[in-house]
């Protein structure tokens, strides 16, 4: 089977223009959320303070039986002046059942951890002490953390364009750049979406994922555009369209193969890997999918199309004087 990328091009570009306009949607209606402000759900090692996590005894006669109401915790929050915490009933991956809760908050003092821990033990059941579990973050280490990782990923992007320009040409760079934009969007769209209907948090990990996506994204592409540049050197007089496609069909059983086996261990660490892992595991999951695709259908076209208005200019001028002659 032979795809012919370029006829339905624009058709890849409504798919994607669509799938980035419902996360930035998402991402300006998490930033106008007053729980998160932010465009994705931060964590606390980007803002700092303290989250708790509760899990009941079950051990104990009767601790268990009710599920655990959520609006009860918010009251006792409330009551012990913590009401702009974000709540989260956490379920048992073994059992499937909830008896645990995640709360973060601002930063606590060991007397306030254990006065709300106290408050809710009456209200929902005792809890195991050996599963409870407390973090706390400084504001200025997770400003930091946001801070390198959004410099490191600058970075990232500046050395891939300078790659891509020594090795090919400033189109090829700036196409490719405009693929791993998509990329890093669809990814972030997708966490933007799932804080704002699961609660699921990005953390320092996260930046990790999308320097990691970059890296695969970009090797991708890079392999397309040295088919495409081996070619023009082959038959310049060749129309662009038909070499992308050929380009692209010589090397989509590689990027199919290569995204299959790629997807085998992220699927097993999301899985079985532990909460740590988990939406990292994820984030790189539907980041390696939009690098996949970006690669075959949004930075090849785009250099299709490019080279077909830039070739067309060219032309021109030169059919003109001849028609004058």
């Amino acid at each position: 089977m032979k795809l012919s990328i370029n006829k339905s091009r624009s058709l890849w570009w409504i798919l994607s223009s669509g799938f980035i306009l419902v996360g930035l949607i998402s991402m300006i209606i998490s930033w106008q959320n007053p729980n998160i402000r932010a465009p994705l759900r931060p964590s606390l090692d980007f803002i700092g303070g303290t989250r708790l996590q509760f899990e009941r005894d079950c051990t104990k006669p009767g601790n268990c039986d009710q599920p655990i109401d959520i609006n009860v915790v918010r009251e006792v929050a409330k009551a012990q002046g913590l009401g702009d915490s974000s709540i989260q009933i956490v379920t048992d991956r073994e059992t499937g059942a909830e008896n645990g809760i995640s709360i973060r908050t601002k930063t606590l003092e060991r007397e306030e951890r254990t006065n709300l821990q106290n408050a809710l033990s009456e209200k929902i059941g005792s809890f195991d002490e050996q599963k409870n579990q407390f973090d706390t973050v400084g504001p200025t280490l997770g400003r930091e953390l946001f801070t390198s990782g959004m410099i490191a990923l600058i970075v990232s992007f500046a050395g891939i364009v300078v790659y891509l320009n020594f090795r090919f040409q400033l189109d090829y760079a700036v196409f490719a750049i405009i693929a791993l934009f998509h990329d890093v969007l669809i990814t972030a769209g997708i966490f933007s979406i799932f804080g704002l209907v699961f609660g699921t948090e990005v953390d320092s990990l996260f930046i990790v994922a999308l320097l990691t996506i970059t890296g695969f994204s970009v090797n991708d592409t890079v392999v397309i555009y040295d088919r495409i540049r081996e070619t023009l050197k082959l038959d310049p007089n060749r129309p662009i369209a038909d070499i992308v496609d050929d380009a692209v069909n010589q090397t989509l059983g590689r990027s199919i193969n290569t995204t299959l086996t790629t997807m085998l261990p992220l699927f097993a660490i999301y899985l079985f890997g532990g909460e740590t892992l988990k939406n990292f595991a994820l984030a790189l999951i539907f980041g390696f999918l939009a690098g996949a695709y970006s690669s075959i259908f949004i930075a090849s076209t785009l250099l299709t199309l490019w080279r077909e208005r830039t070739s067309s200019s060219t032309v021109l001028p030169n059919t003109e004087v001849a028609d004058t002659q």
